[in-house]
């Protein structure tokens, strides 16, 4: 790796520390850049995985003050979400390259539509919590019943496989999921998103360093963390100040350029 392509990763790490913050889908940034540099798909996917930890970590602490009465419903989704990371981290480092070079195109596309589409998705469901009795009358931290917690599991638990495979939009899909289920804020959802998130990356990198250890890029992985932990605790503090479409239009740009990529390695 150059020096320039050095300072490339570090300044993708910077600014999907920043994105995952407030949006989720940082890994459309780094991802497309690791592989320019010449890394292969799962050894990029891997390295990615672990630099991007101490951003996460940087982002939920920034928004610590959303999470105000949330904390039971977090440690409920917590084992969901840790055990699909698990299975995601298997699935990843156990089927052949190949599997993976043939799906992660049509999740990065999928990524993509979800980026797009969420601030269709999110005036959806604001238009659905005013169509109820009375309007949207719940106070935040309102405990859901067995039945929605159940279902709140179940996503946790399809996202964090979803995010310890590949992780790109990862955040989109929580806020996606839990919108439909909790009637919180987008901001105290997207708190929740950032602490579930740390937890399957967290999670994640320790399965890929046990049983993978020979596929990390070291190298890129320190250099995706030192821009990511910045870009993180930066992402928290102004992140939400950002044009929202300029923010989400480089999104989807940067995923159709690692989707070309992808399809013409």
């Amino acid at each position: 790796m150059t020096g320039w392509e050095m300072v490339a990763v570090v300044l993708a790490g910077l600014t999907a520390g920043s994105i995952n913050a407030v949006v989720g889908s940082g890994t459309l940034v780094t991802f497309p850049v690791l592989l320019a540099v010449g890394l292969p798909p799962v050894t990029a996917s891997i390295s990615n995985g672990i630099g991007l930890v101490p951003g996460n970590l940087t982002g939920a602490i920034g928004y610590r003050r959303e999470l105000a009465g949330l904390g039971g419903l977090v440690w409920r989704l917590l084992p969901a979400s840790v055990g699909g990371a698990v299975l995601g981290a298997v699935l990843l480092v156990r089927l052949p390259a190949s599997a993976f070079e043939a799906v992660v195109p049509a999740l990065v596309g999928l990524a993509v539509v979800l980026v797009a589409v969420q601030p269709w998705l999110q005036r959806r469901l604001a238009a659905r919590r005013a169509r109820r009795p009375g309007g949207d009358t719940s106070t935040p931290g309102e405990r859901p019943g067995p039945g929605r917690l159940a279902l709140l599991a179940t996503g946790a638990a399809v996202t964090g496989t979803y995010g310890g495979y590949f992780g790109a939009s990862q955040g989109v899909l929580q806020i996606g999921i839990f919108g439909l289920l909790l009637r919180e804020p987008l901001q105290r959802l997207n708190a929740v998103k950032n602490v579930l998130t740390l937890a399957v990356n967290a999670v994640s990198a320790v399965a890929y360093v046990v049983v993978a250890g020979d596929r990390v890029d070291w190298t890129a992985a320190g250099l995706v963390a030192a821009g990511s932990l910045i870009g993180g605790w930066l992402g928290a503090r102004v992140g939400r100040r950002l044009p929202a479409p300029v923010l989400r239009g480089a999104i989807v740009l940067l995923g159709v350029v690692a989707i070309i990529v992808l399809v013409t390695r």
